[in-house]
Formats: structure tokens, C-alpha cells, sequence
């Protein structure tokens, strides 16, 4: 072979290696060699920064463990956990072609819950009025019930560290029944943490008390478009057993989205009422056992601010038939505390 030829053959071959080597990979290859890494903040605040790369990758679905995902081009994405636990974290890293490949890591993280809020109850008088306003009137706004709800400290008061509201057998404007039915609308309300009351209930057939929240826009969507959260209900007619209950479009009154559980001494001890709420989910829980749960998402009301109400209603489409012989009863509630 000449020189020319050796030229022209080393020429042809240093061609093609660099044509090769400046090449970019064809558009449906599949990504190769994904990591994925996660750093979680040691502040407590629920942030971890995830970290995820892959040759021939162009995006990355990230699912966070909980039903919530998020797609990014970088790879990197920082995501708020809003309550503590162990969570299995999955990314699909997709090529331009639409082809994927998947890894999963574990990650566990500490979400620490202060108080913002809370009423202890111990001032003897009429409930904080910085805390507490009242709904005044009879009827019980279309449940049929019996009582006249009023302002006085007859009806609520707080004494010796606790909040009594009173149910009465007495005629008041045309009412056989007085009560109250505090509300913290328009002095404060709030979007997810951790609800505890410490409450002991009242017997007798017919008494109804709750602790419920209801959204703050019911004003301009009424119910049940606001929703509505029952913490805590009780029937005087089935003693002992208590009621966690969602309202909603679609599950609402006697369709209701709740359970129950029956536990032992509800009128005659203190027991805690607990919710747990989330933009994940939405507990229920007696005595730090769950009664129910619910997946909260976005076509649920549940994700905006909600106020409280605390009462005790007489008889209705729910407290059912009333025992003549009760002549007072009472719900003492020691607290309520809002952690987030």
C-alpha cells in the first residue's frame, strides 16, 4: 500500500471516530444510569432537597411517598413534608423519547409541631371574648333542634379550669331548652396542624354536644360546599359511643363520610379528642386511637382555613329522642390546642 492510500485510510477512520464521538445519543434512547440522593434538613421543618440524575434524561416525576407528585427538568427538587414518618420516595427519569427508568430511596423525617393556639380555660367568668364569639338563636340552623342558644354565662362559663356548657330545661323565647354554641369565626382559624380537647360529655337521651370546625367561606358557599370536621359528637341515646365525621358535596348529612367507636366512661371522665389534618390526610382519633381517616386532596374542601364551634344541642335530626327527666346537663371541656 502507498503513502497516499495510508493517508486516505487514517483520514476515512478519524472521520468517522469523530462523526461517532460528536454524535448525540438518538432521541428514544433510554436513560442510563440514574442516582438519586436526598438530604434531609436537620431544622425539623419537614424540607427535604432530592437530588436525581440520569444520562439521556430530559424530566423527572418525583413521587414523594405520600400521594403527592412533582415533575422537574433539573433533577433537584426541595419538598416540604408536612408531618413526620418514613416515606419510600420514587423518581422516573424520562428520555425525550419517552422512555423511563426508575429508582426509589427511603427516607425518614421529623416534622417538630408548636403551639399557635389554644384556650386553657383557666379565668373564671365568661369565655375569652378575644377567643369566643356566640350563635345565637333556636333551632339548631335546620336540624330541628330544641334549644335556645344564648350568651349568657347561664349557658357558658368558665369555672375551676374548665369550660361548662350548660344545657337547661327552661321556656325561653319560646324554646324549652337553653345552651350555647361558642364559635372562634372571625377571631381565629387556620389551615392544617394537630387539634386536641380535653372533655368530658354530658348523658341524659337527647343531649348532643360536639366540637366541630367548619370552613370559613361558608358565608359565600354555604354548607355543605365549606365542609365541615366533627372532632367529637355524642348522643345521649348511645352512650358512650363516639362520632368522626366529614361533611362535604356528595357526603354530607346522613350520608356523612365518618365512624364511630365506643369507649368506656365518656360522661364521667375526661377523654382526649384528637385531629390529625394534613394536606394528605384528614384522623380522627379518641384517646390517641383512630376512629377515622380520610385522603384529603384538592377536589375536597379541605384545604383552607377553618374556625371552631363548640356546643351542646337538645334533641334533632341527630341527638334523636329526648328523655323529659333531664333537666341539665353539661359538657366540660378543660382545653383546646392547635399545634402546627
Amino acid at each position: 500500500m502507498n503513502k497516499l492510500s495510508v493517508i486516505s485510510l487514517l483520514l476515512v477512520v478519524m472521520f468517522s471516530f469523530c462523526k461517532k464521538k460528536n454524535n448525540p445519543p438518538p432521541a428514544d434512547a433510554a436513560p442510563e444510569n440514574l442516582t438519586l440522593t436526598a438530604v434531609v434538613n436537620s431544622d425539623n421543618s419537614g424540607n427535604v432537597t432530592f437530588t436525581a440524575s440520569a444520562v439521556n434524561a430530559v424530566s423527572y416525576e418525583y413521587g414523594f411517598g405520600n400521594g403527592f407528585f412533582q415533575i422537574v427538568t433539573s433533577g433537584t427538587v426541595t419538598y416540604k413534608y408536612p408531618a413526620s414518618g418514613t416515606y419510600t420516595v420514587n423518581v422516573i427519569a424520562k428520555s425525550a423519547g419517552g422512555k423511563t427508568a426508575s429508582k426509589s430511596i427511603q427516607v425518614t423525617v421529623t416534622v417538630a409541631f408548636s403551639l399557635v393556639w389554644s384556650d386553657e380555660f383557666n379565668t373564671n367568668g365568661a369565655p375569652d371574648p378575644s377567643k369566643w364569639g356566640y350563635d345565637i338563636g333556636a333551632g339548631g340552623w335546620g336540624n330541628g333542634e330544641l334549644q335556645y342558644y344564648t350568651s349568657r354565662t347561664e349557658n357558658a362559663v368558665v369555672q375551676n379550669g374548665v369550660l361548662r356548657i350548660n344545657l337547661i330545661k327552661e321556656n325561653f323565647s319560646g324554646s324549652n331548652y337553653t345552651s350555647a354554641r361558642l364559635l372562634s369565626r372571625g377571631k381565629f382559624s387556620f389551615k392544617y396542624g394537630t387539634v386536641e380537647a380535653r372533655a368530658k360529655l354530658p348523658a341524659g337521651g337527647g343531649t348532643w354536644p360536639a366540637i366541630w370546625m367548619l370552613g370559613n367561606n361558608i358565608s359565600t358557599v354555604s354548607w355543605p360546599a365549606c365542609g365541615e370536621i366533627d372532632i367529637m359528637e355524642h348522643v345521649g341515646n348511645s352512650l358512650n359511643r363516639i362520632h368522626g365525621t366529614l361533611h362535604y358535596p356528595g357526603r354530607s348529612g346522613g350520608n356523612a363520610d365518618g365512624s364511630s367507636k365506643l369507649i368506656s366512661n365518656a360522661t364521667t371522665e375526661f377523654h382526649l379528642y384528637k385531629l390529625e389534618w394534613t394536606a394528605a390526610t384528614i384522623k380522627i382519633y379518641v384517646d390517641n386511637e383512630l376512629i377515622h381517616s380520610v385522603v384529603n386532596s384538592t377536589a375536597l374542601p379541605f384545604n383552607q382555613e377553618f374556625f371552631f364551634i363548640l356546643n351542646v344541642a337538645m334533641g334533632g335530626s341527630f341527638g334523636g329522642a329526648v328523655d323529659p327527666a333531664v333537666t341539665n346537663a353539661t359538657m366540660e371541656i378543660d382545653y383546646v390546642r392547635v399545634y402546627q
